[in-house]
Protein backbone atom coordinates (compact mmCIF):
# COMPACT_ATOMS: atom_id res chain seq x y z
CA UNK A 1 0.00 0.00 0.00
CA UNK A 2 2.86 2.45 1.03
CA UNK A 3 4.62 1.66 -2.00
CA UNK A 4 1.42 2.50 -4.36
CA UNK A 5 1.06 5.73 -2.07
CA UNK A 6 5.14 6.62 -3.04
CA UNK A 7 4.50 5.88 -6.77
CA UNK A 8 1.39 8.12 -6.91
CA UNK A 9 2.74 10.65 -5.27
CA UNK A 10 5.78 10.12 -7.42
CA UNK A 11 3.23 10.28 -10.76
CA UNK A 12 1.49 13.51 -9.00
CA UNK A 13 5.06 15.20 -9.02
CA UNK A 14 6.28 14.27 -12.32
CA UNK A 15 2.63 15.60 -13.84
CA UNK A 16 3.26 19.13 -11.91
CA UNK A 17 6.37 19.24 -13.42
CA UNK A 18 5.35 18.84 -17.26
CA UNK A 19 2.36 21.27 -16.66
CA UNK A 20 4.51 23.71 -14.70
CA UNK A 21 6.71 23.28 -18.06
CA UNK A 22 4.27 23.79 -20.41
CA UNK A 23 2.98 26.70 -18.79
CA UNK A 24 6.34 28.31 -18.51
CA UNK A 25 7.00 27.94 -22.51
CA UNK A 26 3.06 29.20 -23.28
CA UNK A 27 3.56 32.00 -20.57
CA UNK A 28 1.98 35.14 -21.87
CA UNK A 29 4.74 37.20 -20.26
CA UNK A 30 5.69 39.17 -22.76
CA UNK A 31 2.53 41.17 -23.40
CA UNK A 32 4.52 42.97 -20.70
CA UNK A 33 8.28 41.96 -19.75
CA UNK A 34 10.82 41.52 -21.90
CA UNK A 35 13.97 39.61 -21.96
CA UNK A 36 16.07 40.81 -19.95
CA UNK A 37 20.23 40.69 -20.23
CA UNK A 38 22.28 37.97 -19.58
CA UNK A 39 25.62 40.56 -18.56
CA UNK A 40 29.21 38.89 -17.63
CA UNK A 41 30.80 40.84 -14.88
CA UNK A 42 34.09 40.59 -15.73
CA UNK A 43 35.43 42.61 -12.29
CA UNK A 44 33.97 40.09 -10.33
CA UNK A 45 35.11 37.01 -12.72
CA UNK A 46 38.67 38.65 -12.17
CA UNK A 47 38.32 38.73 -8.61
CA UNK A 48 36.52 34.99 -7.94
CA UNK A 49 38.37 33.27 -10.46
CA UNK A 50 35.41 31.83 -11.93
CA UNK A 51 32.85 33.72 -15.03
CA UNK A 52 29.90 35.58 -13.26
CA UNK A 53 27.04 36.32 -15.23
CA UNK A 54 24.16 38.49 -14.07
CA UNK A 55 20.72 38.14 -14.98
CA UNK A 56 19.37 41.70 -15.14
CA UNK A 57 15.71 41.35 -13.86
CA UNK A 58 16.11 44.79 -12.60
CA UNK A 59 15.60 45.94 -16.24
CA UNK A 60 11.90 45.28 -16.49
CA UNK A 61 9.35 47.66 -16.79
CA UNK A 62 8.66 47.59 -12.79
CA UNK A 63 12.51 47.27 -11.68
CA UNK A 64 11.55 43.31 -10.43
CA UNK A 65 10.68 40.09 -12.09
CA UNK A 66 7.14 40.10 -10.20
CA UNK A 67 5.46 41.25 -13.26
CA UNK A 68 6.15 37.91 -14.95
CA UNK A 69 3.88 36.33 -12.63
CA UNK A 70 1.28 38.20 -11.36
CA UNK A 71 0.41 39.02 -15.37
CA UNK A 72 0.76 35.38 -16.53
CA UNK A 73 -1.88 34.95 -13.42
CA UNK A 74 -3.83 37.63 -14.31
CA UNK A 75 -4.69 37.34 -18.39
CA UNK A 76 -6.00 34.25 -17.39
CA UNK A 77 -8.91 35.10 -15.53
CA UNK A 78 -12.26 34.69 -17.49
CA UNK A 79 -14.85 37.53 -17.99
CA UNK A 80 -16.60 36.89 -14.48
CA UNK A 81 -13.49 36.69 -12.48
CA UNK A 82 -12.02 39.78 -13.87
CA UNK A 83 -15.44 41.31 -12.88
CA UNK A 84 -15.00 40.70 -9.40
CA UNK A 85 -11.49 42.16 -9.36
CA UNK A 86 -8.38 40.86 -7.42
CA UNK A 87 -6.92 41.27 -4.58
CA UNK A 88 -2.88 41.13 -3.64
CA UNK A 89 -0.39 41.29 -0.37
CA UNK A 90 3.07 42.43 -1.26
CA UNK A 91 6.02 43.94 0.14
CA UNK A 92 6.31 45.83 -2.58
CA UNK A 93 7.59 44.18 -6.02
CA UNK A 94 4.53 41.66 -6.76
CA UNK A 95 2.01 45.02 -5.83
CA UNK A 96 4.10 46.77 -8.87
CA UNK A 97 3.26 43.60 -11.10
CA UNK A 98 -0.29 43.40 -10.19
CA UNK A 99 -0.85 47.07 -10.82
CA UNK A 100 0.55 46.94 -14.30
CA UNK A 101 -1.23 43.79 -14.96
CA UNK A 102 -4.44 45.47 -13.36
CA UNK A 103 -4.49 48.52 -15.67
CA UNK A 104 -3.10 46.57 -18.80
CA UNK A 105 -5.66 44.31 -18.16
CA UNK A 106 -8.81 46.83 -16.95
CA UNK A 107 -8.95 45.03 -13.83
CA UNK A 108 -10.25 46.39 -10.28
CA UNK A 109 -7.81 45.91 -7.83
CA UNK A 110 -7.08 46.27 -3.63
CA UNK A 111 -3.22 45.55 -3.06
CA UNK A 112 -2.23 45.56 0.71
CA UNK A 113 1.31 46.22 1.34
CA UNK A 114 2.79 46.15 4.43
CA UNK A 115 3.58 49.99 6.41
CA UNK A 116 7.28 48.84 6.33
CA UNK A 117 7.44 48.43 2.62
CA UNK A 118 9.55 51.07 1.13
CA UNK A 119 7.95 54.03 -0.17
CA UNK A 120 9.50 54.01 -3.68
CA UNK A 121 7.42 50.97 -4.00
CA UNK A 122 4.07 52.21 -2.36
CA UNK A 123 4.37 55.41 -5.13
CA UNK A 124 5.55 53.02 -7.73
CA UNK A 125 2.28 50.83 -7.76
CA UNK A 126 -0.09 54.29 -7.16
CA UNK A 127 1.64 55.69 -10.51
CA UNK A 128 1.40 52.05 -12.08
CA UNK A 129 -2.11 51.42 -11.54
CA UNK A 130 -3.74 54.46 -11.73
CA UNK A 131 -7.39 54.25 -11.27
CA UNK A 132 -7.74 50.36 -11.33
CA UNK A 133 -5.71 49.70 -8.12
CA UNK A 134 -6.48 50.88 -4.22
CA UNK A 135 -3.57 50.56 -2.21
CA UNK A 136 -4.19 49.72 1.83
CA UNK A 137 -1.52 49.14 3.96
CA UNK A 138 -1.40 46.84 7.10
CA UNK A 139 0.55 44.41 9.34
CA UNK A 140 5.01 44.89 9.33
CA UNK A 141 5.82 42.12 7.24
CA UNK A 142 4.19 40.47 3.84
CA UNK A 143 2.97 37.55 5.84
CA UNK A 144 0.72 40.35 8.38
CA UNK A 145 -0.04 41.65 5.05
CA UNK A 146 -1.52 38.59 3.50
CA UNK A 147 -3.76 37.83 6.71
CA UNK A 148 -5.24 41.77 5.72
CA UNK A 149 -5.98 40.55 2.05
CA UNK A 150 -7.41 37.48 2.60
CA UNK A 151 -10.02 39.77 4.80
CA UNK A 152 -10.89 41.79 1.86
CA UNK A 153 -11.23 38.73 -0.12
CA UNK A 154 -13.99 37.29 2.01
CA UNK A 155 -15.55 40.73 2.44
CA UNK A 156 -15.48 41.57 -1.81
CA UNK A 157 -15.37 37.94 -3.28
CA UNK A 158 -12.34 38.89 -5.35
CA UNK A 159 -9.89 36.68 -6.69
CA UNK A 160 -6.69 36.37 -5.03
CA UNK A 161 -3.47 36.91 -6.82
CA UNK A 162 -0.73 34.75 -4.88
CA UNK A 163 2.80 36.02 -4.70
CA UNK A 164 4.49 32.74 -5.12
CA UNK A 165 2.16 29.52 -4.22
CA UNK A 166 0.25 29.75 -7.36
CA UNK A 167 1.13 27.33 -10.78
CA UNK A 168 0.32 30.30 -13.24
CA UNK A 169 2.28 32.76 -11.36
CA UNK A 170 5.59 30.09 -10.61
CA UNK A 171 5.50 29.24 -14.26
CA UNK A 172 5.49 33.14 -15.49
CA UNK A 173 8.87 33.61 -12.61
CA UNK A 174 9.77 30.53 -14.95
CA UNK A 175 10.49 31.99 -18.00
CA UNK A 176 13.45 34.13 -16.34
CA UNK A 177 14.90 30.62 -15.96
CA UNK A 178 14.45 29.15 -20.05
CA UNK A 179 15.63 32.82 -20.69
CA UNK A 180 18.97 32.15 -19.11
CA UNK A 181 19.25 28.51 -20.64
CA UNK A 182 18.62 30.04 -24.20
CA UNK A 183 21.18 32.85 -23.43
CA UNK A 184 23.91 30.49 -21.82
CA UNK A 185 24.24 27.80 -24.19
CA UNK A 186 28.17 27.14 -23.21
CA UNK A 187 28.71 25.31 -20.11
CA UNK A 188 26.47 26.95 -16.98
CA UNK A 189 27.96 25.14 -13.78
CA UNK A 190 24.76 27.04 -11.53
CA UNK A 191 22.40 29.10 -10.80
CA UNK A 192 21.95 31.55 -7.77
CA UNK A 193 18.21 32.69 -6.68
CA UNK A 194 16.99 34.79 -4.14
CA UNK A 195 14.56 33.28 -2.30
CA UNK A 196 11.02 34.59 -0.20
CA UNK A 197 8.00 32.90 -0.52
CA UNK A 198 9.82 30.03 -3.55
CA UNK A 199 7.99 31.22 -6.84
CA UNK A 200 10.92 32.46 -8.58
CA UNK A 201 13.21 29.69 -7.26
CA UNK A 202 11.31 26.88 -7.82
CA UNK A 203 9.94 27.85 -11.08
CA UNK A 204 13.54 28.21 -12.40
CA UNK A 205 14.76 24.72 -10.74
CA UNK A 206 11.98 22.99 -12.23
CA UNK A 207 12.85 24.45 -15.89
CA UNK A 208 16.36 23.86 -15.32
CA UNK A 209 16.22 20.25 -14.37
CA UNK A 210 13.64 19.57 -16.71
CA UNK A 211 16.14 20.91 -19.59
CA UNK A 212 19.86 20.97 -18.42
CA UNK A 213 19.75 18.61 -15.05
CA UNK A 214 23.23 18.97 -14.42
CA UNK A 215 23.04 22.80 -13.17
CA UNK A 216 23.09 23.49 -9.83
CA UNK A 217 20.13 25.65 -8.85
CA UNK A 218 20.94 27.18 -5.39
CA UNK A 219 18.52 29.49 -3.37
CA UNK A 220 19.66 32.35 -1.24
CA UNK A 221 18.17 33.97 1.54
CA UNK A 222 18.88 36.58 4.35
CA UNK A 223 20.12 34.89 7.41
CA UNK A 224 17.05 36.20 9.50
CA UNK A 225 14.87 35.74 6.77
CA UNK A 226 15.06 31.72 6.36
CA UNK A 227 11.83 30.33 6.23
CA UNK A 228 12.83 28.04 2.69
CA UNK A 229 16.47 27.15 4.06
CA UNK A 230 14.53 25.87 7.22
CA UNK A 231 11.84 23.95 5.64
CA UNK A 232 14.16 21.89 3.39
CA UNK A 233 16.52 21.55 6.23
CA UNK A 234 13.18 19.58 8.62
CA UNK A 235 11.43 18.47 5.75
CA UNK A 236 8.28 20.29 6.22
CA UNK A 237 6.78 23.94 5.97
CA UNK A 238 8.85 26.20 9.09
CA UNK A 239 6.86 29.11 10.24
CA UNK A 240 8.64 32.15 11.79
CA UNK A 241 8.02 34.23 14.42
CA UNK A 242 9.64 37.10 12.74
CA UNK A 243 11.61 37.94 9.98
CA UNK A 244 14.24 40.61 9.03
CA UNK A 245 13.37 43.75 6.91
CA UNK A 246 16.15 44.41 5.39
CA UNK A 247 15.79 42.39 2.35
CA UNK A 248 12.29 43.38 2.70
CA UNK A 249 11.75 41.62 -0.88
CA UNK A 250 12.14 38.64 0.47
CA UNK A 251 10.67 38.75 4.41
CA UNK A 252 8.32 35.80 4.35
CA UNK A 253 7.69 33.86 7.51
CA UNK A 254 6.28 30.82 5.58
CA UNK A 255 6.98 29.13 2.06
CA UNK A 256 3.96 27.86 0.16
CA UNK A 257 3.18 24.59 0.18
CA UNK A 258 3.49 24.29 -3.87
CA UNK A 259 6.58 26.00 -3.96
CA UNK A 260 8.11 24.19 -1.13
CA UNK A 261 7.13 20.81 -2.85
CA UNK A 262 8.89 22.04 -6.21
CA UNK A 263 12.06 23.00 -4.34
CA UNK A 264 12.41 19.91 -2.86
CA UNK A 265 12.45 18.09 -5.79
CA UNK A 266 15.02 20.50 -7.68
CA UNK A 267 16.84 22.51 -5.69
CA UNK A 268 20.33 21.09 -5.21
CA UNK A 269 20.94 23.72 -1.84
CA UNK A 270 20.18 26.93 0.48
CA UNK A 271 22.75 29.23 1.02
CA UNK A 272 22.27 32.27 3.64
CA UNK A 273 23.92 35.20 3.27
CA UNK A 274 24.07 38.13 6.21
CA UNK A 275 23.15 42.07 5.60
CA UNK A 276 26.81 43.12 5.55
CA UNK A 277 27.12 40.78 2.61
CA UNK A 278 24.47 41.55 0.89
CA UNK A 279 25.51 45.51 1.03
CA UNK A 280 29.07 44.06 -0.29
CA UNK A 281 27.01 42.43 -2.98
CA UNK A 282 24.83 45.92 -3.96
CA UNK A 283 28.03 47.57 -4.32
CA UNK A 284 29.63 44.64 -6.53
CA UNK A 285 26.34 44.96 -8.92
CA UNK A 286 26.54 48.99 -9.04
CA UNK A 287 30.48 48.45 -9.92
CA UNK A 288 29.63 46.47 -12.48
CA UNK A 289 26.29 47.69 -13.93
CA UNK A 290 26.19 51.26 -12.83
CA UNK A 291 22.51 50.11 -11.52
CA UNK A 292 21.55 50.03 -7.58
CA UNK A 293 19.63 46.65 -6.64
CA UNK A 294 17.60 46.78 -4.11
CA UNK A 295 18.97 44.37 -0.92
CA UNK A 296 16.87 41.68 -2.19
CA UNK A 297 18.14 41.97 -5.91
CA UNK A 298 21.41 41.39 -4.41
CA UNK A 299 20.83 38.29 -2.39
CA UNK A 300 21.49 35.47 -5.44
CA UNK A 301 24.68 38.02 -5.58
CA UNK A 302 25.94 37.31 -2.40
CA UNK A 303 25.03 33.71 -1.86
CA UNK A 304 26.88 32.95 -5.21
CA UNK A 305 30.26 34.84 -4.20
CA UNK A 306 29.86 32.79 -1.07
CA UNK A 307 30.15 29.73 -2.90
CA UNK A 308 32.80 30.66 -4.56
CA UNK A 309 34.81 31.34 -1.80
CA UNK A 310 34.66 27.84 -0.72
CA UNK A 311 34.84 25.85 -3.78
CA UNK A 312 37.64 26.93 -5.19
CA UNK A 313 38.49 26.19 -9.02
CA UNK A 314 35.13 25.83 -10.52
CA UNK A 315 34.23 24.27 -14.06
CA UNK A 316 31.65 26.32 -15.20
CA UNK A 317 29.89 29.70 -15.33
CA UNK A 318 27.92 30.98 -12.26
CA UNK A 319 24.70 32.87 -12.86
CA UNK A 320 23.19 35.51 -10.58
CA UNK A 321 19.67 36.77 -11.18
CA UNK A 322 19.32 40.37 -9.79
CA UNK A 323 16.06 40.21 -9.12
CA UNK A 324 15.03 44.16 -8.48
CA UNK A 325 15.93 46.81 -7.97
CA UNK A 326 13.18 49.08 -6.00
CA UNK A 327 15.70 50.73 -3.62
CA UNK A 328 14.64 53.78 -1.54
CA UNK A 329 17.47 56.25 -2.08
CA UNK A 330 17.74 56.92 1.97
CA UNK A 331 19.10 53.39 2.33
CA UNK A 332 21.85 53.97 0.34
CA UNK A 333 24.28 55.61 3.10
CA UNK A 334 23.62 52.59 5.59
CA UNK A 335 24.63 50.27 2.17
CA UNK A 336 27.72 52.05 1.92
CA UNK A 337 28.96 51.80 5.04
CA UNK A 338 28.38 48.38 5.57
CA UNK A 339 29.44 47.33 2.52
CA UNK A 340 33.10 47.49 3.35
CA UNK A 341 33.06 45.09 6.46
CA UNK A 342 30.52 42.78 4.00
CA UNK A 343 33.34 42.38 1.94
CA UNK A 344 36.13 42.16 4.66
CA UNK A 345 37.46 45.70 3.33
CA UNK A 346 36.95 47.35 6.72
CA UNK A 347 37.97 46.01 10.38
CA UNK A 348 36.58 47.83 12.71
CA UNK A 349 38.54 48.32 16.39
CA UNK A 350 37.96 49.84 20.07
CA UNK A 351 41.70 50.02 21.06
CA UNK A 352 42.69 51.62 24.77
CA UNK A 353 46.26 53.89 24.42
CA UNK A 354 47.77 55.13 27.13
CA UNK A 355 46.61 59.13 27.95
CA UNK A 356 49.83 60.70 27.49
CA UNK A 357 52.37 62.89 24.96
CA UNK A 358 53.44 60.31 22.55
CA UNK A 359 50.78 57.79 22.22
CA UNK A 360 48.80 58.78 18.76
CA UNK A 361 52.25 58.37 16.89
CA UNK A 362 52.58 55.47 18.61
CA UNK A 363 49.20 54.28 17.39
CA UNK A 364 50.08 55.42 13.81
CA UNK A 365 53.01 53.07 13.22
CA UNK A 366 51.24 50.15 14.41
CA UNK A 367 48.53 51.45 11.82
CA UNK A 368 51.98 51.39 9.17
CA UNK A 369 50.26 52.60 5.24
CA UNK A 370 46.43 51.25 6.44
CA UNK A 371 43.99 53.86 5.47
CA UNK A 372 41.61 54.68 7.89
CA UNK A 373 37.89 54.91 7.40
CA UNK A 374 36.68 56.08 10.50
CA UNK A 375 37.95 57.74 14.16
CA UNK A 376 36.62 58.47 17.10
CA UNK A 377 37.91 59.79 20.08
CA UNK A 378 36.60 61.90 22.95
CA UNK A 379 38.82 62.21 26.39
CA UNK A 380 36.97 60.62 29.25
CA UNK A 381 39.68 59.38 31.15
CA UNK A 382 43.05 60.69 33.17
CA UNK A 383 45.41 57.56 32.35
CA UNK A 384 43.66 55.82 29.12
CA UNK A 385 42.05 56.68 26.13
CA UNK A 386 39.38 54.84 24.25
CA UNK A 387 39.24 55.12 20.11
CA UNK A 388 36.71 53.52 18.19
CA UNK A 389 38.37 53.08 14.48
CA UNK A 390 37.63 52.06 11.26
CA UNK A 391 40.39 50.31 9.13
CA UNK A 392 40.41 49.27 5.28
CA UNK A 393 41.89 46.10 4.83
CA UNK A 394 41.93 43.35 2.22
CA UNK A 395 41.02 40.29 4.17
CA UNK A 396 40.50 38.89 7.71
CA UNK A 397 44.29 37.69 8.05
CA UNK A 398 44.99 41.57 7.37
CA UNK A 399 42.87 42.34 10.29
CA UNK A 400 44.33 39.93 13.00
CA UNK A 401 47.83 41.44 11.57
CA UNK A 402 46.69 44.83 12.83
CA UNK A 403 45.03 43.33 16.29
CA UNK A 404 48.93 41.99 16.98
CA UNK A 405 50.52 45.15 15.81
CA UNK A 406 48.66 47.15 18.41
CA UNK A 407 48.86 44.59 20.97
CA UNK A 408 53.04 44.53 20.33
CA UNK A 409 52.50 48.48 21.38
CA UNK A 410 51.10 47.25 24.07
CA UNK A 411 47.76 48.94 23.52
CA UNK A 412 44.37 46.59 24.38
CA UNK A 413 42.45 45.87 21.03
CA UNK A 414 38.82 44.69 21.21
CA UNK A 415 37.53 43.75 17.25
CA UNK A 416 34.35 45.14 16.68
CA UNK A 417 34.29 44.02 12.71
CA UNK A 418 31.62 41.62 13.61
CA UNK A 419 29.75 43.29 16.41
CA UNK A 420 26.01 44.53 15.17
CA UNK A 421 25.79 46.84 18.55
CA UNK A 422 28.86 48.60 18.04
CA UNK A 423 28.12 48.96 13.85
CA UNK A 424 25.09 50.03 14.31
CA UNK A 425 24.86 52.52 17.25
CA UNK A 426 28.42 52.89 19.46
CA UNK A 427 30.00 54.16 16.25
CA UNK A 428 27.86 57.14 16.20
CA UNK A 429 27.86 57.78 20.11
CA UNK A 430 31.43 58.85 20.95
CA UNK A 431 31.61 61.90 22.34
CA UNK A 432 29.99 63.66 25.37
CA UNK A 433 30.78 66.28 27.72
CA UNK A 434 34.53 65.81 29.87
CA UNK A 435 35.17 67.36 32.95
CA UNK A 436 38.87 66.86 31.56
CA UNK A 437 38.21 68.69 28.29
CA UNK A 438 40.36 71.98 29.82
CA UNK A 439 41.25 74.51 27.67
CA UNK A 440 39.61 72.91 24.65
CA UNK A 441 39.43 74.53 20.97
CA UNK A 442 36.94 72.67 18.86
CA UNK A 443 38.19 73.09 15.08
CA UNK A 444 36.96 71.80 12.14
CA UNK A 445 39.57 70.87 8.97
CA UNK A 446 39.17 69.59 5.45
CA UNK A 447 41.92 67.45 3.39
CA UNK A 448 42.26 65.97 0.29
CA UNK A 449 40.90 62.52 0.84
CA UNK A 450 43.48 60.28 -0.45
CA UNK A 451 45.01 57.12 0.59
CA UNK A 452 47.43 57.63 4.02
CA UNK A 453 45.73 61.32 4.41
CA UNK A 454 44.55 60.94 7.81
CA UNK A 455 47.77 59.35 8.88
CA UNK A 456 49.50 62.24 7.29
CA UNK A 457 47.32 64.36 9.44
CA UNK A 458 47.55 63.04 12.33
CA UNK A 459 51.71 63.30 12.27
CA UNK A 460 51.22 66.74 11.32
CA UNK A 461 49.86 67.42 15.13
CA UNK A 462 52.06 69.56 16.96
CA UNK A 463 52.72 67.52 20.36
CA UNK A 464 52.90 70.51 22.94
CA UNK A 465 48.69 70.15 22.45
CA UNK A 466 46.51 67.40 23.81
CA UNK A 467 43.99 65.89 21.45
CA UNK A 468 40.75 66.08 23.78
CA UNK A 469 38.21 64.58 20.84
CA UNK A 470 38.64 63.42 17.22
CA UNK A 471 36.08 62.48 14.70
CA UNK A 472 36.12 61.38 11.49
CA UNK A 473 34.58 59.02 8.90
CA UNK A 474 35.28 58.52 5.18
CA UNK A 475 31.96 59.45 3.14
CA UNK A 476 33.31 58.25 -0.31
CA UNK A 477 33.42 62.22 -0.72
CA UNK A 478 36.59 64.46 -2.24
CA UNK A 479 37.70 65.71 0.38
CA UNK A 480 37.95 64.43 4.06
CA UNK A 481 36.20 65.98 7.25
CA UNK A 482 37.39 66.31 10.45
CA UNK A 483 36.56 67.68 14.02
CA UNK A 484 38.96 67.98 16.43
CA UNK A 485 39.05 68.95 19.73
CA UNK A 486 42.44 70.54 21.34
CA UNK A 487 43.47 71.51 24.79
CA UNK A 488 45.55 75.15 24.24
CA UNK A 489 45.79 77.14 27.31
CA UNK A 490 45.10 80.90 26.94
CA UNK A 491 48.60 81.65 27.03
CA UNK A 492 49.94 79.66 24.32
CA UNK A 493 46.80 80.64 22.18
CA UNK A 494 48.93 82.86 19.71
CA UNK A 495 51.58 80.27 19.44
CA UNK A 496 48.70 77.98 18.33
CA UNK A 497 47.60 79.96 16.45
CA UNK A 498 50.63 80.25 14.32
CA UNK A 499 50.63 76.51 14.32
CA UNK A 500 47.12 76.36 12.46
CA UNK A 501 49.04 78.87 9.96
CA UNK A 502 51.61 76.69 9.04
CA UNK A 503 49.50 73.61 9.14
CA UNK A 504 48.53 74.25 5.70
CA UNK A 505 44.64 72.40 6.23
CA UNK A 506 41.71 74.55 5.64
CA UNK A 507 40.13 74.85 9.05
CA UNK A 508 37.29 76.81 11.30
CA UNK A 509 37.46 77.56 15.10
CA UNK A 510 34.20 76.09 16.03
CA UNK A 511 34.58 76.47 19.75
CA UNK A 512 31.94 78.90 20.13
CA UNK A 513 29.24 76.93 18.39
CA UNK A 514 25.95 76.87 20.14
CA UNK A 515 25.55 73.01 19.42
CA UNK A 516 29.79 72.16 20.79
CA UNK A 517 28.88 74.08 23.68
CA UNK A 518 25.38 72.37 24.67
CA UNK A 519 26.47 68.47 23.67
CA UNK A 520 30.00 68.92 24.64
CA UNK A 521 31.23 71.24 26.86
CA UNK A 522 30.89 70.50 30.55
Amino acid sequence: MNARLAEQATADAAATDRELLQRAQASRVYDVAHETALDDAPLLSARLGARVLLKREDQQPVFSFKLRGAYNRMVQLDAAQRACGVVAASAGNHAQGVALAAAKLGIRAVIVMPVTAPQVKIDAVRRLGGDFVEVMLAGDSYSDAQEAAARVQAERGSVFVHPFDDLDVIAGQATVGLELLRQCPDNLHAVFVPVGGGGLLSGIAACIKAQRPGVKVIGVQATDSDAMARSLENGERALLNEVGLFADGTAVKQVGALTFALCQRHVDAMLRVDTDAICAAIRDVYQETRCVPEPSGALALAGLKQYAAAHGDIDGALAAVVSGANMNFDRLRFVAERAEVGEQREAVFAVTIPEERGSFRRFCAALGQHSITEFNYRIGDATRAHLFVGIQTTGRNEREALATAFRAQAFDVLDLTDDELAKLHLRHMIGGRSPLADDERIYRFEFPERPGALTRFLGHMHPDWNISLFHYRNQGADYGRILVGIQVPADEQPAFRQFLDTLGYPHCDESENPAYRLLLRE
